[in-house]
Parts: structure tokens; sequence; C-alpha cells
């Protein structure tokens, strides 16, 4: 009976689907459809024909797209980021036909122009970056040239990114031969400029309704967060992300008139369910009262520790120092768009950078809890220093907001000896020592960054770097290996950054302050070294002066996750006192990021923050760092967003939602540290007397 039951049931349901079909195609003049079918593509044809300048450059521009998704993140040929690519350029391009007549080829040079600057760009900055440009640095970047990283853009560009400059050159020949028939403008021989329009926005209709049916309803969430760049062009391709880019750019102008009342209703849950409790251990108020210096060491990343190049050490003192210090083996750096200035402020706030443009050019304005703020109603008077010009990553005015009382920028000191973008380390360090004297004579306690310049990519100035030897001896033989390549530039730039390290701790020493004064150490972010460059440093084959074949038992795979590790950084925290060495010096190897340093570093100087995202890292047994392109690592998994897999790291059994759990807690937190930045959380939420209030209660 059962199944004679649902056996009709199935005949009934078939019945309905059948009857419901038929409604459709009732409604549905099919004649009228496949009418409308052939004229559209008969149409698109005559337009080709008649508008050949406007065909290649649709043409051209996707294949442009295709050719930047194959120099950086590979999928090629794949359909989303195709049908994407249609539906912009056929929108740029219909308005060629509204265009008067003298002005047509000169507008569709222009949106030309503009396409292959957004390739070009978006690929120098992929090889330097891994991630693709935002519109809000761009425009920064004109407007200054001291922006950042702008200086190298000469060492990134490499000959075969002006590929894309055929598109150009292929429409001035054209337009030349068809100059020369008379048949340069043929724009409406064959078919009106209604129909035109038409017949585009048909295609744009059915090209986008394609692109949506590709798309999972997380890709929405994430191009309206921006959020993971990489991720976006794989799957809206670069033309979709960069006007995204543009519309997000103009966000935070709008964040005072929508959304910020739902966005602080959510932060304050957030906080209701994960406060940043305080927790004591052996660690707590170990440095209490003590001064700090700390040390911002441009591109010094982990690998280089305990690294020799025929049996001599790259950091010899990083080394010492991390050896009788508190050194923090398994550090990441969480930067995203604004490098070394979104280090300063995660450092100085324990929130994430932005996902669209960085803080310290767009947000500059806002209002932060800062370490450095809370140092100061500690006592502390804080200052940074940085031999570069102030107005380098906007620097000027950020050091100021998030509580430097003082900024010693270029104009502070003597450019007596310059490396790339300024002072030299050595010179650097001996003229800060100098300013450090008058400030530990005029004040009780002192917290100092410096913000080192030398160990800078292209890693180019061996005259000043000295002769470190990165050949290889073999046999009594000398083999070339790394000599005059870019990591082997590295290694030399890193080994004379680590001097003046060395030369650091004996200037404070000599001058009485390290007594008191704790040094702490940290990797700003990677080297942006290739995976290529290393493969030949780990598979050297002397014997060719080339790489060993993947076949060779000694080959090591250097995969992505390998990639991704190697980013790691240092950190150590180190003290001339006997009694910290021997009591509380050892190695870490607890997973951490660098939202975690403040609330570690301030439970020892017995400084708190609640609205840190990151937890001290001394009460964590198991730690999620969470990077702002959505890629997150514990202690047991590396986990990449945009290909959605992780590699184990340890040989343990995971949870069956121990992936999901973080994958979710890793969102939450970069929408958290994003909302609070754009529609700046704490100058809106709380009066300066309401936070000392908090601030007084929270520390007792």
């Amino acid at each position: 009976m059962k199944k004679q039951k649902k056996k009709n049931q199935k005949t009934n349901q078939n019945k309905e689907k059948k009857k419901l079909v038929q409604k459709i195609k009732e409604k549905i003049d099919i004649k009228q459809i496949k009418k409308y079918t052939k004229e559209t593509i008969k149409t698109t044809k005559n337009i080709i024909l008649d508008n050949k300048l406007v065909f290649i450059y649709i043409f051209g521009t996707i294949l442009n797209g295709i050719l930047l998704r194959a120099f950086t993140i590979g999928n090629a040929l794949s359909l989303r980021p195709v049908l994407a690519d249609l539906v912009i350029t056929i929108i740029f391009a219909s308005f060629y036909f509204l265009i008067k007549k003298k002005y047509r080829f000169t507008y569709l040079i222009i949106i030309t122009i503009i396409s292959i600057i957004v390739c070009i760009s978006n690929i120098v900055y992929y090889f330097y970056y891994s991630s693709f440009i935002s519109i809000t640095f761009f425009s920064f970047a004109l407007a200054n040239h001291n922006t950042g990283d702008s200086n190298v853009v000469g060492d990134l560009i490499k000959p075969q990114f002006f590929v894309f400059l055929w598109l150009l050159i292929c429409l001035f020949i054209v337009n030349s031969k068809l100059k020369k028939k008379n048949e340069n403008d043929l724009t409406f021989k064959r078919v009106n400029k209604k129909t035109i329009f038409k017949t585009l926005y048909t295609w744009v209709i059915v090209f986008f309704i394609i692109f949506l049916s590709t798309l999972k309803p997380v890709d929405f969430s994430r191009l309206y967060s921006q959020w993971n760049r990489e991720y976006l062009v794989s799957r809206f391709g670069v033309y979709m992300y960069q006007v995204n880019d543009i519309v997000k750019s103009i966000e935070p102008k709008m964040a005072t008139l929508f959304g910020k009342d739902k966005a602080y209703k959510e932060i304050n849950e957030y906080y209701q369910e994960n406060e940043n409790k305080k927790q004591k251990n052996e660690y707590t108020n170990i440095l209490k009262g003590k001064n700090v210096i700390a040390v911002h060491a441009e591109s010094m990343q982990n690998v280089l520790l305990n690294l020799k190049i025929n049996g001599k050490s790259i950091t010899p003192n990083l080394n010492k120092l991390s050896k009788e210090g508190l050194y923090f083996d398994n550090f990441y750096s969480q930067v995203s768009f604004g490098t070394s200035s979104d280090t300063e402020f995660t450092m100085a706030t324990s929130l994430l950078p932005v996902s669209s443009g960085t803080v310290f050019i767009n947000h500059s304005d806002k209002d932060y809890v800062s370490f450095y703020q809370l140092l100061q109603k500690k006592g502390y008077y804080t200052f940074s220093m940085h031999a570069n010009t102030g107005d380098f990553w906007n620097r000027n005015i950020m050091h100021k907001n998030l509580g430097y009382e003082k900024f010693y920028d270029k104009s502070s000191y003597k450019i007596d000896e310059e490396v790339g973008f300024g002072l030299s380390d050595e010179s650097f360090i001996k003229q800060s020592v100098e300013y450090i004297k008058d400030i530990n004579q005029k004040h009780k306690k002192f917290y100092g960054t410096l913000i080192t310049l030398s160990n800078h990519t292209p890693f180019d100035y061996n005259e000043l770097f000295g002769n470190f030897d990165v050949t290889m001896t073999k046999n009594g033989k000398q083999y070339q290996y790394m000599k005059d390549t870019k990591l082997g530039n590295y290694f030399t730039s890193a080994h004379y950054a680590d001097k003046q390290l060395g030369l650091l701790e004996k200037e404070l020493d000599k001058a009485g302050i390290l007594e008191d004064t704790v040094i702490m150490i940290y990797g700003d972010h990677d080297a942006r070294i290739s995976t290529s460059q290393w493969n030949r440093f780990y598979n050297y084959d002397y014997t060719t002066n080339g790489i060993l074949p993947d076949t060779d038992p000694n080959y090591k795979e250097l995969d992505y996750y390998w990639q991704e590790e190697n980013r790691k950084v240092p950190l150590i925290i180190w003290s001339k006192d006997e009694t910290f060495k021997q009591e509380y010096a050892k190695t870490v190897s607890t997973t951490m990021g660098m939202y975690n340093v403040a609330p570690t570093l301030g439970n020892m100087l017995g400084v708190y923050n609640k609205y840190a995202l990151g937890a001290d890292i001394m009460n964590k047994k198991d730690n999620l760092v969470a990077f702002p392109n959505g890629n997150f690592v514990t202690n047991y998994v590396y986990y990449n967003d945009n290909k959605e897999e992780y590699k184990l790291l340890k040989n343990k059994p995971l949870s069956e939602n121990y992936i999901k759990k973080n994958k979710d807690k890793t969102q939450k937190m970069i929408d958290i540290s994003n909302d609070i930045i754009v529609y700046n959380y704490f100058g809106n939420k709380f009066s300066t007397n309401y936070e000392e209030e908090k601030w007084k209660k929270d520390e007792n």
C-alpha cells in the first residue's frame, strides 16, 4: 500500500510539472524568440563588420584580462572572469556610439589605455605583493610620490609585461588602414543607433545572466566586502574587480549615512561574546616599569635565523638575541595592501588592515584605541623614528593619531649615508641612540619604535652592505650559487641589517640605557622573493649551475603552502637582565599573529586593551591567525580561502567542524575590524572622558 501511495504521489507530481511547463510555453512565444535571436546575431555581425575598431577593443581587452590572469593567478581560461570581462567591456564600448564622430577614436584609445594601465599596474603590484591594486592607493600615489613602495617599481617591471600594449598598437594600425580606405567611420552604415544599443545590451544581459549562474552566494558577499582580491579577480575578472574597488573606495565617505547603526550593533555583540578578558600568567607584569625599544625590522624573514652559507650565519645577532630572549618562531605578518604601514597599524591597535585601500591613507582621520595611548596612561613617553620623509605612507599624520607623542622623520637626521629610500641603518641607529639618550634623561619611562630602511627591496646596494659570500664552495672549487640573484642580494642585505641590530644593542649598553630597557625586534613582512629564487637556493645543482630535476632524491618541493609558511617573520623580546634570561627566556612555538603582540607584551608591562582582536599568546594552546585575504593558520592547519583547501601542519586528526569554525571566526574578525575602522567606532561611540573611565575600570 505504501509503495503504491508513493508511486501515485510521484505520478501526480510529474503531471503537475508537465502542466507548469505547458503554461510557460503558452506564455512564451517561441517563434518570436527565435526570430529575435536571428535578428540579434545578424545585427551583431553587421556591427562587427562596420565597427572593426570597437570589435578589436572588445576582443583585445578580454584577451588582456586573460593574459593578466595567466601571469598571476593562473586561471586564464576560466569561464566566469571571461564572461565578467565581456559584460564590462561591452558596456564601455557602447558609449562609443554616443560620441561625436571626431572624438570616437580618441574615446576608444582612452578606454584602451585605461584598461592597459589596469593590467600592467596590477601585474607589477601582484609580483611584489601577491595581490591586486586598489584605486585608492593608485590615486594617492599620483598625488604623492612618497606613498610607499613606488620606488621599487623599476625593479619589478619585466619586459614581458608590455605585451599588453599590443592592443593599442593594433588599434592605431587598423585605424590608419581604415582611413586610407575611407572606412574608419561606418558606425551606422547598416544598423541604426537604437538597434546597436538594443543588440549590445541584449548581449550584456545574456552574458550577465550566464555569469550569475556560475556564482555562489559567498561570491557576492566577498565582492561586497572586497575580501580576498585574488579570489575576486579569479571569479569576477580584473575589470569588474576594479570597478567594484572604485565603488568601495567611496564607501568610507558614505559610512556616516548608511550602515553605521547595524555595524555598531554587530561590533557590540561581537565584543560581548568575545571579550578579550585579562588573564594572569607567569609573565604578568614581569617587565612592568621597563622602557621598551621596538625595532621594526624591514623585510626580515624568520627563515634567515640560524641559516648559514659556507658555514657563515646570515643573522648572527638575531640568532644570539633569540637564544637569550623570548623568541616566537611561529609568528606571521598580517599585512594587506598597506604592507609596512599595515604592520604598524596592527601592532598599535591589534586590529586587521581594511579590506579596501589602506588605513594610513584612507582612514587617517579616524579614532583608535591604541597600545601607545594606553602606555601613555601608565606614564610612558612614546615616540617613533624613521629616516624617510614624514609623508611616506602618511606617517606624519597616522603616528600621531596612533599615540606617538613625537615622530622623528628624515628631517630630524643628518643624511650622511643613503641607502635606497633614505638614511642607512648604521647612521640611523647611531643618530637615533643620541635622541634616545636625551629622551631617557627627560622621561621616567619610554616606548619607542625604530623603523629601519636598508633591508628594503630591491636589495642591490652591495657596495654598502659588505662582502657576504653567497657563492658555494665544493671540493675546493667555487660555484655561482646565489651570486647576482635577488635572493643572494637579500641575504647580503639582511646580513648588513642584522649587523646594525648588534650595533643598537652595543650603543644602548654603552649609554647605560639597557639596564632598564627591553628590546623587541619584529620583521614587518616577508621580502617578497619569488619561489623560483628559493628553489635555486634549496635545489641548486652545482654541476650545471641550474636546478636539480624534481626526480632527484635530494630535490625539495616548494609548494604554495611552503611559500606561505616561509613568509613568517621573527619576533624577539630581549632583556639584558640575567633573571629574565634564566627564568623567562624560551622559544614559543604557538602560532601567532601581529594582533597578538600588544596583548602579549601588554601583559608583561601591565597594560590591557579589551578591544584587541588578538589575545595574549601565553594564554593560548592553539591560536587562530586570520589574514586579511581570508586565509588563516592555526597550530594544526593552513587554510587557503581562494582555493578553499587546506594543508595539515601536524599529523593530528581534526574535529569535523574545525575548518568551518575557524573559517567563520576569520571572516567575522575581518568584518568586525573593517567596520570598526570604516565606521569610526571608537570616535563616535566614546568621549575621551568615557574612555578614561573605561580604562580605569578595566585596570582595576
